[in-house]
């Protein structure tokens, strides 16, 4: 194993999106138990900050590989196209025009029907986002595409949070 791997070699996975989630986290705890700080309590100082280091790194790992978003998004990364969320914002105007009627249902909602209906609008809208992204990252392999949809559903994510929030608000 090698510190400066990147997350896909270091758990011994194909760079795909699509990647079989039980998998990464069957390799996450194989690797946790080669590795964990535990198993080096006895150890000297330096063999104890190498376990330490190699355990944070396991976990940083997949904590990206198994988050769909964040699983692209390294995967644009690696493939020279960063996602660059803070700088390019720009999106078709259908996708905006979305936003915006979503983001009205959002204000207009009065009741916990309104709020749920347009929760499992958004939640579908997700669902079909990603499906795009593992097409467009391992069949197409366009990661400046898949930048772009990675940038879109990073707006979709925030937006069901804000759901979430209101609905949350609903139940108190």
């Amino acid at each position: 194993m090698n510190l400066q791997s990147n997350d896909f070699e270091l758990f011994g996975v194909e760079p795909l999106f699509g990647l079989d989630r039980a998998l990464v986290d069957e390799r996450w705890k194989d690797l946790q138990r080669q590795v964990h700080p535990d198993r080096f309590a006895t150890a000297d100082a330096a063999s104890q900050r190498l376990a330490m280091q190699w355990s944070v790194r396991i976990n940083e790992a997949h904590q990206r590989l198994k988050d769909p978003l964040k699983r692209a998004a390294y995967l644009c990364e690696l493939n020279g196209a960063p996602i660059e969320a803070e700088s390019n914002t720009a999106m078709p105007p259908d996708f905006l025009m979305q936003q915006m009627e979503w983001r009205e249902q959002l204000d207009d909602a009065s009741g916990t029907a309104a709020l749920e209906e347009l929760a499992d609008e958004v939640a579908t809208a997700r669902r079909r986002m990603v499906e795009a992204l593992r097409v467009t990252a391992d069949e197409q392999r366009d990661y400046p595409a898949l930048a772009r949809q990675v940038r879109a559903l990073m707006f979709v994510e925030r937006f069901a949070r804000d759901v979430e929030a209101r609905l949350d608000q609903q139940g108190q």
